[in-house]
């Protein structure tokens, strides 16, 4: 792992940061970059352009490891929300959470309670809930909770991390409930006997996972979750190869980044879905972004001397 990488990361989980960073003016600029607004208004606003595109949408009210359970239920009752003005807009967009957002850390069964909520009102509203990983110590009880779940209802998914040496026999465990999944890189400082420190045999892993998934999950959802052009390109080839159909994969990216490839993607017949992210507890995740490409520094910098 990178020193930038590691700093980034290590910034995303520093307290103090966490509460005092997000009250500068230029960070707050920069972010937008990743996140269209605050506010729920903001994001279904994002949301129209890209449904006028065809391009779907996946929304996540940001926040985590909140502090007790009645907090829980709060965002439990955003989400709910959420569900509805979704179905009021009349678009393309699902929703994505953080277990730890809705109790994980003090009651699995209270968490499943909450999720439960979610799920059976996704359903009515023909919609679907996605479940975001977390850090590595989070995966053994977020693997038995999306078992429970997915056998009540079918319209969730679940995010696994290539970064993880574990994800290759977790994914193999979990075809056999057919699930619906989502492959992300991965965002958190995890140690190198956890996961890989190297950035080309993260890739490598998820590529080889894309894999696995296109064969052996036939059905369900499988989305590759990068702004890798040259991973993407590598998909392409092996499913052209393979006479895969292209109704077997869709690809996620995140707001703010490689447009043009949402496009194209869009374009080529690929269902295209864009995470849009809104909330004011973005600092943690902002910082992650950042992580994911050190580069994206340089227009936080810019933006410090931007008025």
């Amino acid at each position: 792992m990178g020193l930038s990488r590691s700093a980034l990361l290590w910034c995303s989980q520093n307290k103090w940061m966490k509460t005092n960073i997000p009250n500068y003016q230029f960070v707050k600029s920069a972010a937008k970059r990743f996140i269209p607004g605050e506010k729920i208004t903001d994001a279904l606003k994002a949301a129209e352009s890209f449904n006028e595109l065809g391009i779907g949408n996946v929304f996540t009210y940001l926040g985590e490891n909140i502090n007790d359970l009645s907090e829980a239920e709060s965002v439990t009752d955003q989400y709910l929300d959420l569900l509805d003005k979704i179905n009021q807009s009349g678009n393309n967009i699902e929703i994505s959470l953080k277990l730890t957002h809705i109790g994980f850390d003090f009651s699995f069964d209270k968490t499943l309670d909450n999720f439960f909520k979610l799920a059976s009102e996704a359903k009515k509203l023909d919609n679907f809930v996605w479940i975001d990983m977390e850090q590595s110590s989070y995966v053994d009880r977020t693997l038995e909770f999306y078992a429970k779940v997915h056998k009540k209802y079918k319209n969730t998914g679940l995010c696994l991390q290539s970064y993880l040496y574990r994800t290759k026999d977790d994914l193999e465990k979990l075809i056999e409930i057919s699930p619906n999944i989502r492959l992300v890189k991965g965002a958190y400082m995890e140690p190198a006997h956890t996961a890989f420190p190297r950035k080309q045999d993260v890739d490598n892993n998820f590529f080889e996972l894309m894999k696995f998934l296109l064969k052996n999950n036939s059905g369900n959802r499988n989305a590759a979750a990068t702004h890798d052009t040259e991973l993407i390109s590598k998909l392409e080839a092996f499913m052209n190869a393979q006479k895969i159909d292209k109704d077997s994969i869709e690809f996620h990216m995140l707001y703010g980044i490689k447009y043009s490839e949402q496009i194209r993607l869009v374009n080529t017949g690929y269902k295209t879905i864009v995470l849009i992210s809104y909330g004011d507890a973005w600092y943690s995740w902002y910082m992650r972004r950042l992580a994911e490409r050190p580069a994206n520094i340089g227009f936080v910098l810019k933006n410090m001397f931007t008025k």
